[in-house]
């Protein structure tokens, strides 16, 4: 048996490591957020990485989702093992041929990084309004709600299609898990070899349309048989819940991590329960272990199958003491009495009720309410919102948490001073813009911690839909044990500017801790220089916090080493040399290893310009001295000008200045439709050098 090796990857990855080796054909067209899976699926077909059965898998790239999808069914009707990786309107692209899939009862997983779908705007962020949209399609639908868990279910999946003739969608939270970058313990061969059945393989061959065995699929039925057809798949479908499970089973025996279809988490006695799926689950579980050690009597059930659901199992993991539930769910649904997964829970406990095997003594009262859709975030505060709101006699039913609805009064009261996390945890924060390298760097610094067997490391990265050039803020937490929050960085205590005119621009400083550290790229001015040039309220804030300040001129040790603008290698040495998350001297030989393993193949020069980068960073890292009273005259310019449309002023500018979150539903178009030339009002000034067009 091959050792596991425990690696730090991101969900995407996990996901597709196992996809593309449990297939022989990968039909793909990238979309965000899942675009990485298709891309690695290429890649590692043109370095000739091979899957279980020691045969590279066809990777074909067609023109849109449609043609991928009908790709994909053409090649499931060859007999060949097939898969796909999509989200959002791409997913909707693939209904008609999935419908057709599901319909001839043909085994196939779809990995999906679920995304929002296009309304009232477009948003390339994580919800489950895509997978949602699909139920009737006639695919199940098995969720994942961390890094690790999106590499096992998608061998799950497989597994059990194969089995149960019915396909499966896998799926994740975008971006949230798509992107997050956790430690986890990879599969090998032997374990995936061990879990795919040969003669289930064979079987779905047999299914083949094939001259040499010829017959007829996909006929046209008139009203004498279409009915009836339809109701044969039936005993399909009432056996996948049994065969999921049973899977779930072989897979605990084989790796030792043990799932169900329905996990409960929490006070065995628990009055008040929280039932959810995806990533906000470990959220959830997180924030019921805290408030139960303080003398709560809380849980959580995380939903894995959840179509089918099956009520057997789902009543099997309700505790008999519960009296008040809620059901979250990452989606939206105009018009309905309820969101999906609500209404399923609802019609469950109420026909074990009128059955009788309702396993409490009386039917809990149930809410349903939504939260985090296109990404926004779900937070141990928010979660405990939830969970006071189950106390109450009247609980408000179809409630939003993580908004303030001043239209229809949907929304839950949040603390946001409620925290949970770990004195423990390194948690750091870094402004960046796309495109400099502050996030690959942050990538770079994850596996040097997380490859050390002490540390466990997670990295999760905000990006502007702008993309390049736009700000992006990854957060890192690093420490003893295993990291599981799937929300951005509370309380931060390292916060690192990689450009000092954000501090112009947007709160940078709002999540330090008190004490924290602060690193400053000063360019284009020394170090020396900077405090007297940083806008008053800032230095305020840096002295009530007692804020460490550090400061360094990046882009001028950068030119001066032959690289340009990339200053990524030198934030990354200052973080390394100041945090203290690792010994200096281990932590710039692991950096110098990382740099030698990312631009070796770029040339010796390249490599060399690197290390002096890093020798020469540690000379001109400076401690900027904080007085105890703030000294700067200057005051943060506006946002945007005083003359500026009333739009602009009380909307735009909010969204600008980072400070979106805060605005209420009545502040917003209810169509959509916005004013136009507001972009003539948002004047970044990112960048130290104007250029010259000729």
């Amino acid at each position: 048996m091959t050792e596991r090796q425990v690696t730090t990857i991101d969900g995407n990855e996990a996901a597709a490591y196992v996809a593309y080796r449990v297939n022989e054909v990968c039909t793909i067209y990238p979309i965000t957020p899942s675009s990485t899976m298709a891309e690695l699926a290429d890649q590692w077909a043109a370095e000739g990485v091979k899957n279980i059965w020691g045969s590279v898998p066809l990777v074909m790239e067609m023109q849109h989702e449609g043609g991928a999808a009908g790709a994909a069914h053409g090649a499931l009707q060859t007999g060949a093992l097939t898969t796909t990786f999509t989200a959002s309107q791409g997913l909707m692209l693939m209904i008609p041929n999935m419908y057709k899939i599901a319909g001839e009862l043909t085994s196939a997983v779809f990995h999906v990084a679920a995304r929002s779908l296009a309304t009232q705007g477009l948003s390339i962020f994580g919800d489950h309004q895509d997978v949602m949209a699909v139920r009737p399609t006639g695919f199940c639908l098995l969720a994942s709600g961390s890094v690790q868990e999106a590499h096992d279910m998608a061998l799950i999946a497989q597994a059990a299609t194969l089995e149960a003739r019915v396909p499966f969608i896998h799926f994740f939270d975008g971006f949230r898990t798509s992107h997050e970058v956790n430690k986890l313990t990879l599969l090998t061969d032997d374990d995936m070899r061990a879990m795919i059945r040969d003669d289930l393989v064979l079987a779905h061959r047999a299914r083949a349309l094939n001259p040499d065995r010829p017959f007829i699929r996909g006929t046209a039925q008139n009203p004498d048989v279409y009915f009836q057809s339809r109701e044969t798949v039936n005993p399909f479908y009432a056996k996948v819940p049994g065969i999921v499970q049973a899977v779930m089973d072989q897979f605990a025996g084989v790796t030792g991590r043990r799932y169900n279809l329905f996990d409960y988490f929490g006070d065995p006695n628990a009055e008040r329960v929280i039932i959810l799926m995806g990533s906000g689950t470990e959220t959830a579980c997180e924030t019921a272990a805290y408030l139960n050690q303080r003398g709560e009597r809380l849980g959580v059930v995380q939903v894995r199958l959840c179509q089918p659901l099956s009520a057997r199992h789902f009543l099997a993991a309700l505790p008999a003491s519960v009296q008040s539930i809620a059901v979250m769910e990452r989606t939206k649904e105009p018009g309905a009495t309820g969101e999906p997964l609500y209404l399923e829970i609802v019609n469950t406990l109420v026909e074990a009720q009128a059955a009788g095997t309702l396993p409490m003594p009386a039917l809990p009262r149930i809410i349903g309410g939504r939260y985090g859709l296109s990404s926004k975030e779900f937070t141990p505060a928010m979660c405990k919102a939830v969970f006071d709101e189950l106390r109450k006699d009247q609980p408000k039913n179809h409630f939003t948490v993580g908004i303030v609805d001043d239209v229809a009064h949907t929304s839950l009261e949040v603390d946001p001073s409620f925290d949970i996390e770990s004195h423990k945890v390194v948690r750091a924060m870094f402004f960046g813009l796309g495109a400099d390298g502050t996030v690959g760097a942050n990538k770079n610094s994850i596996k040097i911690i997380g490859d050390d067997p002490e540390f466990f490391a997670q990295g999760y990265f905000v990006y502007d839909s702008k993309k390049s050039g736009s700000q992006t803020v990854s957060h890192l937490r690093f420490g003893p044990d295993p990291i599981r929050a799937p929300y951005l960085v509370q309380s931060a205590n390292f916060i690192g500017a990689h450009q000092f005119n954000f501090l112009d621009r947007g709160d940078v400083l709002k999540r330090a801790a008190p004490g924290a550290v602060v690193l400053l790229n000063t360019s284009p001015h020394e170090p020396e220089e900077a405090w007297d040039r940083i806008p008053r309220p800032v230095q305020e804030e840096i002295i009530a916090k007692k804020l460490e300040v550090y400061g360094i001129n990046a882009e001028k040790v950068a030119r001066d080493n032959g690289m340009g603008t990339r200053i990524n290698t030198i934030m990354q040495t200052c973080f390394f040399a100041i945090s203290k998350v690792l010994p200096r001297d281990k932590a710039i030989e692991k950096i110098k290893y990382s740099i030698k393993k990312t631009y070796a193949r770029k040339g010796e020069e390249v490599v060399r310009k690197n290390f002096v980068a890093v020798d020469n960073t540690l000379t001109n890292l400076r401690r900027i001295e904080v007085p105890a009273q703030a000294t700067g005259a200057r005051q943060l310019p506006p946002i945007v000008p005083a003359n500026a449309p009333e739009f602009v002023q009380k909307v735009t500018a909010m969204m600008m200045a980072g400070r979106g979150d805060e605005l209420p539903v009545s502040a917003l178009p209810v169509d959509g439709t916005y004013p136009s030339g507001t972009t003539k009002w948002e004047k970044r000034n990112i960048s130290n050098f104007v250029p010259i067009w000729e």
